[in-house]
């Protein structure tokens, strides 16, 4: 039988649950999937867009275990509650999101769940409902047990996949998370990934300033950390070449020259993926003690229950982390 798969709801406001309805009503399963989030919030959108209940609703979540293929719902006693206000960003929908993620990674934890598909949350609505995390990445890393330094995020599409050194720091502090470690982390991480994916190309690492600082005259850290972690890695064996410019080498990874590109931070990296991948990219953290994907879009309020939204993004997202268990 195949291993099981969590869908977390996200922001009940936002795009997730109705990506999940427009997805999954017409989506034969061939294993369990057990959704976590309030009911109201699929209900709302089955109404709408005038589809047929396509799930079991479960008191209990350990009820999934041995269950048969199907599509599952189970709604958190914090959330039996829970006030839709639909396309609106409020607290309320950061708690949705808080409390279902919680639910989620104790079932992961404890070998109910295998795999995980996150619906978008809004990380301020997340934090202003007491849920003291950046996003995603920080709160899974650290409920698991593994931590923040020891994941890294990473997003693909078809033709380009950039993992990124640091996540959501304020600008100003990026630097103070460029270090030797944590970039020999995620090449490892990456490197894993790109093999598991039958990729041979190099994996291509961005430096930090403007050209990457052009040997040492706009700025020192090429010279003082990434290339000494450049060397480390090349000398454990893995395939790695950098530091290169952050405007030029993203060019040549499209091309297909390289596997992956390490990025030294958020919008270095995601600023040339969402140019070519927008709706299709696929948001996987490394280093998890289990398989993780998103769909590479925030909640998108102002279309939600429009049937407007792309869903190539989810179904990407939900078609990796089926592989990735089944890997």
């Amino acid at each position: 039988m195949k291993k099981n798969i969590c869908i977390t709801l996200g922001d009940p406001n936002g795009l997730g649950p109705e990506l999940v309805c427009r997805l999954l009503s017409g989506r034969k399963p061939d294993r369990t999937f057990l959704m976590i989030g309030p009911v109201n919030s699929l209900e709302y959108h089955l109404e709408r867009l005038g589809l047929d209940r396509f799930f079991e609703e479960i008191s209990d979540p350990k009820q999934i275990i041995g269950a048969k293929a199907g599509y599952y719902l189970y709604c958190p006693e914090k959330l039996k509650d829970f006030k839709l206000n639909i396309g609106v960003a409020e607290p309320e929908g950061g708690r949705g999101a808080g409390e279902a993620l919680e639910t989620a990674v104790q079932l992961l934890n404890d070998k109910i769940l295998f795999g995980l598909v996150t619906c978008p949350l809004n990380k301020a609505m997340l934090q202003l409902a007491g849920f003291d995390f950046p996003g995603h990445t920080e709160f899974l890393a650290e409920r698991s047990g593994v931590g923040r330094d020891n994941v890294c995020m990473h997003l693909g599409g078809p033709k380009l996949k950039v993992s990124l050194v640091s996540t959501h720091p304020e600008f100003k502090d990026i630097p103070n998370f460029v270090t030797k470690e944590r970039i020999l982390r995620c090449l490892d991480l990456t490197d894993q990934l790109v093999k598991s994916l039958g990729l041979e190309q190099p994996i291509a690492v961005c430096g930090l300033n403007p050209h990457a600082g052009e040997s040492g005259r706009i700025g020192h850290e090429e010279i003082d950390i990434i290339e000494p972690a450049i060397k480390e890695a090349n000398a454990k064996g893995l395939n790695v070449e950098g530091p290169f410019p952050g405007d030029t080498i993203f060019y040549f990874a499209a091309q297909g020259e390289y596997s992956a590109v390490l990025a030294m931070y958020h919008d270095q990296g995601l600023a040339p993926l969402k140019l070519l991948h927008f709706s299709e990219a696929v948001n996987i953290t490394l280093g998890l003690p289990f398989p993780r994907t998103s769909p590479d879009h925030g909640t998108g309020y102002d279309i939600t229950g429009t049937g407007k939204a792309s869903l190539e993004s989810f179904k990407a997202a939900l078609e990796t982390a089926e592989k990735m268990v089944d890997a």
